[in-house]
């Protein structure tokens, strides 16, 4: 077994609605509750980090994927939504939908365009990510996929 090890330091300044910073190697960034929880909105805030986390994680093993597949894929790109619900004061993670667009080369058979639409699912199980929030977080992929003219 390998085992890698990620750290990150943290600093935070005063109480709920002050602003803290954190340093995660390349990830450098003031971090504050969202204005949409009534905070500060300063930096970033966890949910944005969940969301950038999951939709990351799911991109890239998607390209890898598509890659060892030797799919001739042009484009792909993602957009993804958090969905956070407050019952109560209480928040939960609810829901992340991730949105792939992919464009494939006109080269592209029939059967490398199914390929990738299972590909598409089969990335969200194998991302670390999704596996890490399984069963607290539902993950939904609405894929939109085309081949070139």
């Amino acid at each position: 077994m390998t085992l890698h090890h990620f750290h990150l330091k943290g600093e935070w300044q005063g109480g709920r609605n002050s602003e803290g910073y954190i340093d995660a190697g390349n990830l450098q960034t003031k971090i504050s509750i969202p204005p949409e929880m009534d905070g500060p909105g300063i930096g970033t805030n966890p949910d944005e980090m969940l969301l950038g986390a999951a939709a990351t994680c799911y991109i890239i093993s998607l390209a890898a994927m598509l890659e060892r597949s030797h799919i001739p894929v042009a484009d792909i790109g993602i957009t993804s939504e958090g969905m956070v619900d407050v019952t109560e004061g209480i928040f939960t993670y609810e829901k992340i939908i991730h949105r792939p667009h992919i464009t494939l080369k006109k080269e592209t058979t029939e059967k490398q365009t199914r390929l990738t639409n299972k590909l598409i699912e089969k990335a969200e199980k194998t991302c670390m990510i999704s596996r890490a929030i399984e069963g607290n977080v539902q993950i939904e992929i609405a894929p939109v996929v085309r081949v070139e003219e």
